[in-house]
């Protein structure tokens, strides 16, 4: 009974630091996951969230936008959640800004050319 008894105690000693060092390597092997996770996953999509974010509060008058159900158009004027937008020449859509899917600002070059254009037709008359 004595020699069950060391056996035992034998067996508990030497399955402790067994488990100890395998919860151990469970324990760092899924903190290793989560950090893979992060630099892979997590962090791009919150820098792409906080650029879209910049990008909706950027728009201005004159703007050229894109919404996600894929209406092109003219920023004819902003709101405090909302954009009006000119799609033809009669026709203006009011849209949350939410919705914008892309913004690509006027240039300087574009603004001269539209400026331009009715002088010359009314020249040519």
């Amino acid at each position: 009974m004595n020699g069950i008894q060391n056996g035992l105690t034998l067996l508990q000693t030497t399955a402790a630091p067994n488990s100890t060092g395998s919860l151990v390597s469970t324990i760092v092997t899924f903190g290793l996951v989560f950090v893979i996770f992060y630099f892979l996953i997590i962090r791009p999509q919150n820098k792409k969230q906080k650029q879209m974010q910049q990008m909706i509060a950027g728009v201005k008058k004159g703007d050229k936008i894109v919404t996600i159900g894929g209406i092109h158009g003219v920023v004819a004027s902003v709101k405090e959640s909302t954009v009006v937008v000119k799609v033809d020449d009669g026709t203006r859509i009011e849209f949350s800004k939410s919705a914008i899917s892309s913004v690509s600002p006027v240039k300087a070059e574009e603004k001269a050319e539209t400026t331009e254009e009715p002088e010359e037709k009314a020249e040519d008359k």
